[in-house]
């Protein structure tokens, strides 16, 4: 083939100052020969060359000269132009700055070079693609280019080493993603392993594919959504997700040679050489000024590698619990197209700007003012189609969430349906079914297996973090009772405390604290944290056991069958005496008992049990109003000393108003008006026993029983909502429980039945003008059931009238500022 001088018509040719070499095609072939810009004629020159930051940042003259890389004359077009150019291509003198009519593309690379396309005049050259990203004709384009094979591979792995190199190589700002570097130190070992090893062999001609294509395209100043639709061709059988990882692992190549070189250099030799060819020490020194355009760069790979992610958790949903015919699925992959070619046309941005920097120099980044703002275009659209994933995606782990839990709820429905050998099954679906130390030790405080509670009777103390102090100490103390006598029966049960918390409420330091101290006081089991408790196993407990916020205690046998749906109320009431706990231990304790004051104040006070061996008369009131208080006593002492009988006073309180009580026991005391417990622990067990008997009732299905004895229950809980109150006994016998509309004119009104205390005794004597005086005033009667409460009866009868009570809803508040928060 024949070379003739053609070959270099147009600059070339007219330059002053000759090259030294006439041989035409030497710069294109041979770049080595010594550049004219550089004129080394002289000695002086070759004495004194040429300062590193000319070098560094050739004249428009040595960038003129530069030869054409080898690989672009390689391509036939090129060599077949550069040896036979058109007629037509004449250039004119450079000196005049007008252009080549029609320049060959070895003339066309070297205007490049001198003034490469500027990343905004590639952007806006597309500026109808940013405003319109759902355009049919991009979309249809995507999808031209989009035939996978069916073969597919685990891009996690891939994609965390990714993301470890742009996390470590992006400068001066926090990780891209939080916990990257904890995620990437635990999948060392993954990477390491040979089946990813040989994934890296199998993909690394394909991710050098990438790169060199986005390498030369940034350089070349090719159109970026060309580019762009170029990789998609080379990615063609390739999945979206993998597409996307692929493609910002050629970038990560790229960009983490730019920063690691940048970290190592001062300390390495070799880095130090490959820098100094990278103008890495002069960009470094301009760091300042060129804050704002690695901002925008970080902040848009930061997008990228979250929109990644995001596009691979769609991938990782489960296909056995949704299908792409869900909606927010479905909506997913329509924009997931998208998604990924913006972030692969995202990549082309920063590589461009990467590789302008690097070949360009600083000043030329500093010079270029608008490609900041373009560069935070594309990461503020990046972010709203990221937006639209996400909220598609929380929606998909809802869906998912949703139908997991129906399964689980099913199965823990079919679990207590079936008969089984232990209770085992039972408990591991309940706690924790892949935990192997779910369970904590009260004593010694030590993680233990959940075998610990094999084939015993296990009562299930279900509670929120609300669950009060006074309930705790006389729980303990009626568990540590039981524990004295190590081979009575009443011994033989477990105790589990299973917190239940609001999943929809963070999780914050002062619920952990919360938590921590509550399980430090208790002295049985209890369940290491509250995640381990599934949602389904939350809604299983409020759905069919009926918890709301109050504590129940589910009682399991040793076949992990219920026995009792909630024997707390047995606990109040009878203590260990109550075990086995069963519902059917719960019907023969009640048929024992009868209307006495034993049963009211039963294991509170030894000494108001003391006074009732004694016979004495003992007279329970409570209120907090203390002018009726006053009087209430005073009148008491001064009718039990006219009759001359034994008389003891008990202040107990109210169910509510906890301050309000404490001042009164304060006033009590120091008037010397009775006896009070000073112990408001004391008070509040006095009342929890005595809403337990009426909610035991209830469970039984015995709420409206025609039972004196529940009415009387009914009047003193009702009596505590209108006022004062007062039951008079003597010894056992209760022969009085009033309000105080009637008890207190009962004693002021005694010489009208004074006549009648001989004959018929004091008590009854009593009783008798207190009946006359009800049934001419009958107070109201009120129940009230908190919203906390599990079983809240649907009708309930009237203790007085027996009539079915009327039905409200009411909200209350005692000001009492030592309740828990209900937010726990």
């Amino acid at each position: 083939m024949e070379i003739t001088n053609k070959a270099i018509t147009g600059p070339l040719q007219q330059m002053p100052n000759k090259l030294s070499n006439p041989n035409p095609m030497q710069p294109a072939i041979n770049p080595t020969p010594m550049h004219p810009a550089i004129n080394p004629t002289p000695m002086q020159q070759a004495i004194n060359p040429t300062p590193m930051q000319q070098l560094l940042n050739p004249t428009p003259l040595q960038q003129l000269l530069n030869p054409t890389p080898l690989h672009q004359l390689m391509k036939p077009s090129a060599m077949q132009q550069v040896i036979n150019p058109s007629p037509g291509q004449q250039a004119v003198n450079p000196s005049t700055g007008q252009q080549a009519v029609n320049p060959t593309p070895m003339q066309h690379e070297v205007t490049t070079k001198i003034n490469p396309i500027p990343l905004h005049q590639l952007i806006r050259h597309d500026r109808s693609m940013i405003t319109m990203s759902d355009d049919n004709m991009m979309v249809k384009q995507i999808h031209a280019t989009h035939a996978p094979d069916g073969r597919e591979f685990d891009v996690k792995p891939l994609f965390q080493l990714v993301e470890d190199i742009l996390n470590r190589a992006t400068p001066g700002v926090d990780p891209l993603i939080s916990a990257a570097q904890t995620r990437i130190e635990t999948s060392d070992d993954r990477t390491n392993q040979a089946s990813f090893i040989a994934l890296l062999e199998a993909l690394s001609f394909t991710i050098d594919r990438i790169s060199c294509e986005i390498a030369y395209k940034s350089l070349g100043g090719g159109d970026a959504h060309a580019t762009t639709l170029s990789i998609f061709d080379l990615l063609t059988s390739y999945s979206w997700e993998a597409k996307l990882v692929l493609t910002l692992s050629a970038f990560a190549v790229n960009y983490g040679e730019f920063w690691l070189l940048a970290q190592i250099y001062s300390s390495n030799q070799l880095a130090k050489s490959m820098a100094i060819l990278k103008q890495v020490p002069t960009i470094l020194e301009h760091s300042g000024q060129l804050k704002p355009r690695f901002d925008a760069l970080n902040n848009l790979i930061r997008a990228m590698v979250a929109i990644t992610r995001c596009i691979i958790e769609f991938k990782e949903l489960p296909s056995m619990y949704i299908s792409q015919d869900v909606p927010a699925l479905a909506t997913a992959m329509t924009h997931i197209p998208t998604a990924v070619y913006w972030t692969i046309r995202s990549v082309v941005a920063c590589a461009t700007q990467i590789t302008t920097l690097t070949s360009m120099g600083h000043e030329y980044w500093i010079s270029a003012t608008n490609e900041a703002w373009e560069l935070s275009t594309m990461a503020h659209k990046i972010n709203s189609i990221l937006d639209l994933l996400k909220k598609q995606l929380t929606l998909c782990y809802q869906y998912i969430d949703d139908k997991w839990n129906a399964e689980t709820f099913q199965m823990l429905l079919n679990l207590f349906e079936s008969i089984h050998i232990d209770n085992m099954k039972i408990l591991r679906a309940l706690i924790s079914p892949k935990d192997e130390q779910p369970l904590l030790e009260g004593s010694t405080k030590r993680r233990v297996n959940i075998d610990v509670l094999r084939r015993k009777n296990v009562l299930l103390l279900i509670s929120g973090l609300s669950i009060s102090h006074d309930e705790l100490s006389i729980l303990e103390q009626i568990y540590n009772e039981s524990r004295v006598h190590g081979t009575r029966m009443e011994s033989q049960y477990e105790v589990v405390w299973i917190p239940v918390v609001d999943r929809s409420v963070v999780w914050t330091d002062a619920m952990q604290d919360r938590f921590e101290t509550l399980q430090a006081t208790m002295p049985w089991y209890s369940v290491y944290t509250p995640t381990l408790i599934d949602k389904a196993v939350i809604r299983f407990i409020k759905e069919v056991w009926h918890f709301r916020n109050k504590p129940i205690l589910v009682v399991l046998d040793p076949q992990g069958r219920v026995v009792s749906p909630n024997a707390i109320h047995m606990m109040w009431i009878w203590g260990s005496t109550a075990f086995p706990f069963t519902s059917l231990r719960e019907e023969a304790l009640w048929k024992e008992e009868t209307w006495r004051l034993e049963l009211l104040v039963d294991g509170i006070d030894p000494t108001v049990l003391n006074w009732v061996k004694e016979g004495k008369f003992i007279y329970l009131y409570g209120g907090t109003d203390m002018e009726w208080i006053r009087k209430f006593t005073t009148t008491a002492k001064a009718v039990a000393s006219a009759a001359r009988i034994p008389l003891e006073m008990v202040y107990v309180g109210k169910s509510n108003k906890r301050e309000q009580v404490r001042k009164c026991i304060t006033s009590i005391t120091t008037e010397n008006l009775s006896y009070c417990w000073q112990d408001l622990t004391m008070v509040w067990f006095f009342w929890t026993r005595l809403e337990s008997m009426l909610f035991s009732k209830i469970q039984l299905g015995r709420g409206d029983d025609d039972d004196s004895m529940l009415r009387e229950i009914k009047k003193l809980l009702s009596y505590d909502k209108e006022g004062g109150w007062a039951v008079l006994s003597k010894g056992s016998f209760v022969f009085v429980n009033g309000h105080s509309s009637t008890v207190l004119p009962t004693f002021t009104e005694y010489n009208l039945w004074k006549d009648d205390v001989p004959p018929k005794g004091f008590d009854i004597a009593c009783m008798d003008f207190h009946s006359k005086l009800h049934s001419d005033s009958q107070p109201c009667c009120r129940f009230e059931f908190p919203s906390e409460v599990g079983r809240i009866p649907e009708k309930i009868r009237c203790p007085e009238c027996l009539r079915i009570m009327e039905k409200y809803i009411t909200f209350g508040c005692c000001h009492d500022e030592n309740a828990i928060s209900a937010l726990y």
